[in-house]
């Protein structure tokens, strides 16, 4: 039995620049004022990210058309085009590497995204995600909606082709893919966005254009014996800027190094990038303590010059400095004492109420004619009202699919689950 835990650790916000560039055509008198995004690198300390619009030919280049592939290696998946808010498992035929770890299977979901992690639970849209395009889309409510991947080796691309957002479906289609490079690159293409990324609803279905990534920890429960909660902490995450994102427009994300990449003590510790790296002998890696292997860091006592307190709300960063003490810390050892007491008076009120519960169930089985007594028996729970839950609208749930089901005008159905 395990339980899921999502928390947000880091967050990072990006800021484009527009700019009004006025151009003299040469051979005649008139000039042409022309929007054009500036096309600087945007660092998110994994990757840099440059965005191109419309009118930049990168945009078109980026653009993979499937139409001119080898036939042989273009695979539409059935249940996906046929299914709403689904996920089915791609393995590929090269190392994707992704924030310095190498991953050989994705799963790819309805929703317009990608999802990376190697536990597959409800919230996929939680973290650990590739994301082009993430909103409520659903392939079945129109025959020509699409799932798309393709594999020749050294990239993979999957594209979501003619699909609708289903709380929204007379807004018209979207075109979009992700290409995902064996170099690390990853770069998203749109070719059809028929409305403001902006303004899609987020009511039924995360909106999100970017990437997150997340390591796990298990945490074993003291009062339940044999029983593991598993808590996803999400280290970082790239948020690109929505609004840029439009018809014909493209984003190429380029890797930066990672601690991960070192594979030598003196490469660690001498390294010269945007981490602290450190070497554990132990495991014979290098990390700055934040990637998916934290777990096994931590068992092995590897050192880490950010120590992290972790529990289930929150990633507190306590820095050594000096062997100084916070503030924080003794403002808590001030307040032990109230702490103490109230939790004493706590107790007391609840093994006061325990007693009287007590009394009150012997007082009604001895006297099972008394006005207490025929109280409850009117209240019994066979007489409560069964409570209905469903699935929260904000929380949507992804369901992986197997490759079975019925043939339906050349794809495949799902079966109803």
């Amino acid at each position: 039995m395990q339980a899921y835990t999502t928390l947000l650790f880091h967050r990072q916000y990006l800021s484009a620049k527009v700019m009004l560039i006025e151009k003299l055509n040469s051979g005649c008198n008139q000039s042409v004022l022309l929007f054009c995004v500036q096309q600087e690198d945007t660092d998110h300390n994994y990757y840099t990210s440059k965005t191109y619009g419309p009118t930049d030919p990168m945009s078109k280049d980026l653009w993979v058309n499937v139409d001119q592939m080898d036939k042989d290696k273009v695979k539409i998946h059935g249940i996906l085009s046929n299914t709403h808010r689904q996920a089915a498992r791609v393995n590929l035929s090269f190392d994707f590497p992704f924030y310095g770890h190498f991953l050989r299977d994705l799963t790819v979901a309805t929703g317009g995204f990608i999802y990376t992690g190697d536990v597959v639970h409800r919230m996929l849209t939680a973290t650990q995600y590739i994301a082009p395009l993430m909103a409520n889309f659903d392939p079945s409510v129109s025959r020509n909606s699409t799932v798309i991947y393709f594999d020749n080796g050294t990239a993979l691309v999957v594209q979501w082709d003619h699909v609708h957002l289903q709380d929204n479906y007379n807004l018209g289609s979207f075109t979009f893919q992700a290409t995902l490079h064996s170099d690390g690159r990853i770069v998203f293409a749109y070719k059809e966005i028929p409305m403001e990324v902006a303004q899609i609803s987020s009511v039924n279905h995360p909106v999100k254009v970017g990437l997150s990534d997340a390591f796990v920890v298990v945490h074993r429960i003291q009062q339940i014996p044999n029983v593991r909660r598993r808590t996803i902490y999400e280290y970082h995450r790239v948020e690109l800027t929505k609004t840029k994102i439009t018809n014909s427009t493209a984003v190429e994300m380029m890797p930066l190094p990672t601690c991960l990449q070192f594979t030598s003590c003196d490469s660690c510790i001498s390294s010269q990038i945007n981490f602290n790296c450190s070497w554990c002998h132990l495991l014979r890696r290098c990390s700055s303590g934040f990637d998916r292997h934290r777990q096994d860091w931590v068992d092995n006592s590897c050192p880490d010059e950010v120590n992290i307190n972790l529990d289930d709300t929150k990633i507190a960063l306590h820095l050594k400095d000096n062997g100084a003490m916070p503030k924080e810390s003794a403002a808590e050892r001030k307040d032990t004492h109230p702490l103490h007491t109230g939790l004493i008076l706590g107790i007391l009120v609840v093994l006061l109420i325990m007693a009287a519960a007590v009394l009150v169930t012997v007082y009604i089985y001895h006297h099972p004619t008394s006005a207490a007594s025929l109280f409850f028996i009117e209240r019994r729970p066979s007489r409560w009202p069964a409570m209905k839950f469903r699935r929260g609208s904000g929380h949507p749930s992804y369901a992986e699919v197997e490759p079975v089901g019925q043939e339906k005008e050349g794809f495949i159905e799902s079966e109803q689950c």
